[in-house]
């Protein structure tokens, strides 16, 4: 594949360009200067499957460089690489992402070869695609049509406990089986959902179907808790909390195996209604979890004003704390927090093997991520967890 190296230091062009060449990249393209770069990709913008772009130059520094990738649509990979202080690097990746530019990833310079190599082959070109396409849109009409006909099928991603590797509980994630779209992620329908009055129905429709999965899990002699996203649009008609429970109930199941994970996506008009409903459900001991601490509107008001008894570390916080230092900081802070007063903590966004080997080191509770596993229907999950559990020997992941 054709690279583009930019940066503005001649020897910096040399060393990438003789690391390149051992790593079996020989098209490679160094430029010193950013406007020259930038005039042969209005020529042709996705000329190059990968460009590797320095953030600190002085006729045009990176972040405006990123800014013209955006403009001209191009939609191979990005590596930036910087000597300047690691935040600002992660903050210029997180921005060129915000983009939807396909960032491969972030270097301090100078990069080993290892790092090089790893990156590249995170390229479109490797990964056989560039940006996605455009995702259809759905309407609300369409989506209750869908409720109604049974078209959305849960899965269940496993949570396993960080001290141990025992698989305890599960996260419920839906999906749409589209009768001619095939399966469709949440995201392209949630928002809509919560747009248009549909949650509630989407919510008891998800919720009822998890318990009635863990119900058969459990006459399988698979104890499980199981974890079920509420939009907090669900926590403004009083009899919630009475719904939740009887459910519960009926599938024989005692309220401690649910947990409730609330993201609040906005702010709320009414605050006491879900406050309400949120206390009565603690006090029927249905598990709370908030979920993307740090995140959005979950922040430390919330720990106080609501009787959460679970703590959940986004994925933006966790994968990759290990090499960064602030990232590092914020997770060790919020399990710290969270141990303090007594409630459970999971870490999302375990990726590879240094996510778990760093939160075996934080006493995290529980871990999830595509390193465990990533979600699958349920009919699949008995067979995985006698696999993980091999897996989970031989790596030695677990304490003897």
């Amino acid at each position: 594949m054709t690279i583009l190296l930019l940066d503005d230091e001649p020897f910096i062009l040399k060393l990438l360009t003789h690391q390149l060449a051992k790593l079996g990249f020989h098209d490679v393209v160094s430029m010193e200067r950013p406007h020259e770069a930038l005039a042969m990709l209005e020529r042709d913008p996705n000329g190059f499957a990968t460009v590797l772009c320095d953030l600190q130059m002085p006729a045009m520094d990176g972040v405006e460089f990123v800014r013209h990738l955006v403009r001209l649509n191009y939609t191979g990979g990005l590596v930036l690489i910087s000597g300047e202080d690691e935040r600002i690097l992660h903050t210029a990746e997180r921005l060129a992402k915000a983009h939807n530019l396909q960032v491969l990833g972030a270097l301090h310079k100078p990069a080993a070869p290892a790092q090089l190599r790893e990156v590249l082959e995170r390229s479109p070109v490797h990964a056989g695609a560039g940006r996605s396409p455009s995702r259809k849109r759905y309407g609300p009409d369409e989506l209750r049509r869908a409720i109604a006909a049974d078209e959305l099928v849960n899965h269940y991603q496993p949570q396993v406990e960080v001290a141990s590797g025992r698989v305890v509980g599960v996260e419920t994630l839906v999906r749409w089986q589209h009768p001619q779209d095939g399966l469709v992620f949440p995201d392209q329908f949630i928002a809509i959902a919560e747009e248009h009055g549909v949650i509630d129905d989407l919510t008891r429709a998800v919720l009822t179907g998890a318990l009635g999965q863990a119900r058969q899990w459990a006459d399988g002699g698979l104890n499980l808790h199981v974890s079920v996203n509420v939009s907090m649009d669900n926590l403004v008609t009083l009899d919630f909390a009475d719904f939740v429970a009887r459910k519960v109930e009926h599938a024989g199941l005692p309220t401690t195996s649910l947990v409730l994970e609330v993201t609040e996506s906005r702010l709320m008009k009414d605050p006491l209604a879900p406050l309400d409903i949120l206390t009565r459900l603690r006090l029927k001991h249905i598990g709370l979890s908030i979920d993307d601490f740090g995140t959005g509107h979950s922040s430390l008001a919330q720990l106080r004003d609501i009787p959460f008894d679970e703590l959940k570390v986004d994925q933006g916080f966790v994968h990759g704390a290990n090499l960064y230092a602030p990232l590092r900081a914020i997770v060790e802070a919020s399990l710290g927090m969270a141990q303090h007063l007594g409630m459970k903590t999971v870490a999302e966004g375990v990726e590879e093997r240094a996510d778990w080997d760093f939160l075996r080191t934080t006493g995290c509770d529980l871990a999830q991520g595509y390193f465990i596993a990533k979600p699958m229907p349920a009919a699949e999950l008995p067979g995985w967890i006698e696999a993980w559990n091999t897996r989970c020997n031989d790596l030695r992941l677990c304490k003897p």
